[in-house]
């Protein structure tokens, strides 16, 4: 009896100091040797590859995009459409969002593609302004007009071929922070306008903040829109 007591204490002490011993390795130890590294090696990824304006303030992550919107009329209207806000260089469509129905007390973003095909709405191949409502062919004509009408000035007409396919079609996640050269480009002369800035000066910007192709042939040329519009933002107040 007491030799089964005894190794029965023995083994639950065992137990224990394993218990002890792998929670300092496991739960404190590597926790922090990997917190450490990643701080010293990888900061900025680390920390949520943060955009800082020029006071030093937090704007957002250069990972996630963001809309530039008008406030709302109202509200506490959850039909009200959101309105861009022109003044500022707009990001790609993001269709896929959806509103936040889980918790409604936080107007969280919930990302997702629309999973339509790309000839959803389409009639002989085509997407054409009679396209079934709801269909992608549907929101991409929509969007195309949309564009046009936002990017045309007085002096500048957006013509529907140089409409680029980021400027009518959603990332998978809906939140890409990227459009393409083109994209940007596109939006110069009404950006310029609004903000009251020369044309040379915000094609200058763009071309400042456009990154090429990874290693100089993965994926395409970008621009990161919240880095712009930072730059955007602190050239309009100089």
């Amino acid at each position: 009896m007491n030799n089964s007591v005894g190794n029965t204490a023995r083994l639950i002490g065992a137990g224990l100091r394993a218990l002890l011993v792998l929670t300092v390795i496991c739960g404190v130890l590597y926790p922090l040797a990997v917190t450490g590294i990643a701080q010293a090696v990888f900061n900025d990824k680390a920390n949520g590859s943060e955009i800082k304006d020029g006071s030093g303030r937090v704007v957002g992550s250069s990972l996630i995009g963001q809309r530039y919107d008008l406030p709302k009329q109202n509200p506490d209207d959850p039909e009200e459409a959101a309105k861009p806000d022109l003044k500022w260089f707009q990001p790609r469509p993001s269709g896929g969002l959806g509103s936040n129905s889980v918790n409604t007390q936080y107007s969280l973003i919930l990302s997702g593609a629309t999973n339509r095909s790309a000839d959803n709405g389409a009639t002989g191949g085509r997407c054409t302004k009679d396209a079934e409502e709801g269909t992608l062919c549907a929101q991409v004509v929509a969007a195309k007009e949309a564009v046009i009408a936002d990017n045309s000035t007085g002096s500048y007409a957006v013509r529907p071929e140089d409409v680029p396919a980021d400027a009518v079609t959603s990332s998978g996640s809906g939140l890409d922070p990227n459009i393409s050269p083109a994209y940007a480009g596109l939006q110069v002369h009404r950006v310029a306008e609004q903000n009251k800035l020369d044309v040379k000066q915000v094609e200058k910007l763009v071309a400042d903040h456009t990154t090429g192709r990874t290693l100089g042939f993965m994926g395409e040329p970008r621009v990161n829109v919240l880095e712009l519009n930072t730059a955007l933002k602190a050239l309009s107040e100089n």
